[in-house]
């Protein structure tokens, strides 16, 4: 007789905490009955031990909590969203319908999780995966752009989760495709921390001497780094506020994906990368100010260092096919660095 599916006392534990913030987050966004419907949907399968742990071990409900925190987090779209994550297993293992999922949550819902169904049956029809082509397909049939962006948080979700785990043949393939099919439709959507957490922990899984290799040099010149984004923002910053010009200015190491990736087309070692830094002034504006204020700001970094012509990428007269408005320019910093200054607004 198979063995009955039981949550491990840590898991409660962390499906009760998840719940809770789940609860804070969507605020009035649910209906009344959502929460009793799914609980007694989840509760049957459980009793009647539908659930079934993933090649990993996993938790599915778990999972499928954690995902759906993931996408309010980072993506903030709400009720919908959320219960299509969390009953999207209960149709795959039919032991729920897309009609009674209609009844019971609304047309929204079902009509996400029919795009990840397609999405799904896509997968298992098509051999070869590692292409532009399968990527606009996966647009194509999604339908509802919602579909993609629980994809990729689902898939941000299981590289997080599968770190420690045995099965290396399966978490390799989930890595890889981390980095040839999600990253790449994070990027075009925009989603740009969830692209490079995907790169840097598929490059973690995949070429891990590597990757521990850039992590263990950044850790080793953290503080000299720190020291210098501060010298390079303080000026900024107080010529900036001389000028009336409301702003708020980060300064950040570029990924250990990106790095490995100049490193290997620089074909140099670690040492060898000058522009390991990455700035963003965003200024607060109002709307029909914004490209009069980013172009003032470019016009005076560009003054302040000396700037690389052939880097200058202008998002802002021309916008990316994804709404992405930005102005970017590399520039030549103190003790001859090359600096990446980004420059937008927070709109």
């Amino acid at each position: 007789m198979e063995e009955k599916f039981k949550f491990t006392d840590d898991e409660k534990l962390q499906l009760g905490e998840i719940a809770t913030r789940l609860r804070k987050l969507m605020g009035d966004s649910l209906k009344p009955e959502d929460e009793s419907n799914l609980r007694q949907q989840l509760e049957a399968e459980i009793s009647d031990n539908k659930i079934r742990r993933d090649i990993f071990g996993l938790n599915p409900i778990l999972l499928s909590f954690q995902t759906a925190e993931l996408e309010l987090e980072e993506i903030g779209m709400k009720r919908e969203c959320v219960l299509a994550i969390m009953l999207y297993n209960s149709i795959i293992s039919g032991n729920l319908s897309l009609e009674r999922t209609e009844q019971l949550f609304g047309k929204s819902v079902a009509q996400i999780i029919h795009g990840l169904v397609r999405i799904h049956e896509l997968y298992t029809k098509t051999p070869v995966i590692e292409s532009e082509n399968f990527r606009n397909l996966l647009l194509s049939f999604a339908e509802d752009m919602r579909v993609i962006l629980i994809m990729i948080t689902d898939r941000v979700n299981l590289m997080r989760q599968i770190r420690d785990t045995d099965n290396t043949e399966a978490k390799l393939r989930v890595a890889e495709e981390a980095s040839y099919l999600y990253a790449p439709l994070a990027h075009k959507l925009g989603l740009y921390k969830l692209k490079s957490e995907l790169e840097d922990l598929s490059l973690k899984y995949l070429e891990h001497d590597a990757y521990y290799m850039i992590k263990d040099k950044l850790n080793a010149t953290k503080r000299s780094r720190d020291a210098y984004i501060e010298k390079f923002i303080t000026p900024i910053d107080e010529k900036l506020k001389q000028m009336g010009i409301k702003c708020h200015i980060k300064g950040r190491t570029k990924s250990i994906h990106s790095i490995w990736q100049k490193m290997k087309k620089q074909q140099c070692g670690f040492e060898g990368i000058y522009d390991l830094f990455a700035i963003r002034i965003i200024i607060d504006s109002p709307y029909d100010q914004e490209k009069m204020l980013c172009w003032q700001t470019y016009s005076l970094i560009t003054d302040m260092y000396q700037p690389n012509p052939k880097r200058l990428r202008d998002w802002l007269s021309v916008p990316k096919s994804n709404g992405y408005e930005s102005l970017h320019i590399t520039v030549l910093g103190p003790e001859q660095k090359w600096v990446e200054v980004q420059i937008r607004t927070e709109r």
